[in-house]
């Protein structure tokens, strides 16, 4: 494992050799070297953060997918057309107070077509010009294209001239169809998720890419995730950002099928060792993407710090996702300030950046007199 990581820092690695540093390597060495290459391939000092908000027009989610916390499956389809009073309040508060930019998470419910998306991405944009909106999903443009009669490329193209800045890559949970059936079986397949995703580069819409661990995934299909990604982001360099999540079931709505549940349950919860080991060999995989960003609400503060010398470089924002994070029982969002001062106790500097990963501002340096 230690000639793998060496050699990890003069080429690309191929999957074989990423599995065996999922199986056998050290979690200090996968550390080491994964931080080594993170200071190589993004700004060596600076560790990013964007200050937000995130607006989510619907509490429904759609699918037979237990990923999701804010899955409410039978939920009150009538409320959705008054969602957008609501949506607009928040914004305003949000810009009043001096948060950001904003992103209005736009999910997939489960009865609107692609012309009340629409609409709603129209309003937005008009109401408030300055506006970052980032939804959607692959899945979610999958089945407004069924719902709708479009082909992927129409609705992306659609929503795109309707106002969507970026497409959310949330729902990728992990790129193994074996995975995929028995989380989601009416989903997105993983090649289906991938050239959507490419769709919309070809547009150019920016989307985000996550890695959801820890249920019944296994190495295996963990290193084909990554290699998927890696792949995509070569003919495409669409992606600007990859974060790794641990599932946590607590509060999610419908179970998957027993034997499902019952594999997950003796898996147990992979931890703080195998979140960091994740994310260090992603680190290592990825060398396409510059920004790696670290999902540490749930495992908390000293995760986070730990994270940055893992191979992360950017800290996510200063606000929970609505919906999900929050439904698991976490409380508080965390402040500029907190993020900040995680940052420099990691010994890194602050910087703020927006949704498109570009530094907005260098935080003020800290006074020590």
């Amino acid at each position: 494992a230690l000639e793998i990581l060496d050699e990890s820092l003069r080429r690309r690695l191929t999957g074989g050799e990423l599995l065996l540093l999922c199986e056998e390597a050290a979690l200090h060495d996968l550390g080491r070297t994964a931080h080594a290459l993170r200071l190589e391939r993004c700004d060596p000092g600076r560790v990013t953060y964007v200050v937000g908000r995130r607006v989510t027009d619907t509490g429904l989610s759609h699918g037979d997918c237990w990923f999701s916390a804010s899955n409410r499956h039978g939920g009150a389809v009538a409320a959705h057309g008054s969602m957008l009073d609501e949506v607009m309040a928040e914004i305003r508060t949000a810009f009043a107070v001096g948060e950001r930019p904003i992103l209005p998470h736009v999910g997939q419910p489960p009865d609107p077509g692609i012309e009340t998306r629409e609409k709603m991405l129209r309003e937005l944009k008009a109401a408030c010009p300055r506006l970052w909106i980032q939804g959607f999903s692959p899945d979610a443009v999958r089945r407004l294209a069924e719902r709708s009669g479009l082909q992927t490329l129409e609705v992306l193209r659609r929503l795109q001239e309707a106002g969507l800045d970026s497409m959310s890559g949330d729902d990728a949970g992990v790129l193994s169809d074996r995975v995929r059936r028995l989380l989601a079986p009416d989903g997105t397949t993983a090649r289906a998720w991938i050239e959507i995703s490419e769709e919309a580069h070809y547009l150019g819409l920016p989307t985000t890419a996550a890695m959801t661990i820890g249920h019944m995934e296994t190495y295996p299909e963990r290193v084909e995730h990554l290699l998927r990604l890696r792949e995509s982001q070569d003919r495409t360099s669409g992606y600007t950002a990859f974060a790794p999540r641990i599932f946590r079931p607590a509060g999610t709505q419908r179970p998957p099928a027993p034997d499902s549940m019952a594999r997950t349950a003796a898996r147990g919860d992979p931890g703080v060792p195998d979140y960091l080991r994740t994310l260090a060999i992603a680190r290592i995989a990825l060398d396409n993407f510059a920004d790696i960003q670290a999902s540490w609400i749930a495992q908390g503060k000293s995760v986070g710090r730990l994270a940055l010398s893992f191979g992360a470089n950017d800290l996510g924002a200063t606000m929970t996702e609505e919906g999900v994070v929050q439904a698991d029982g976490v409380a508080r969002s965390p402040t500029g300030a907190d993020l900040e001062e995680m940052i420099r106790s990691a010994g890194f500097s602050p910087a703020q950046r927006d949704f498109g990963y570009n530094v907005r501002c260098l935080a003020p340096p800290v006074d020590d007199a």
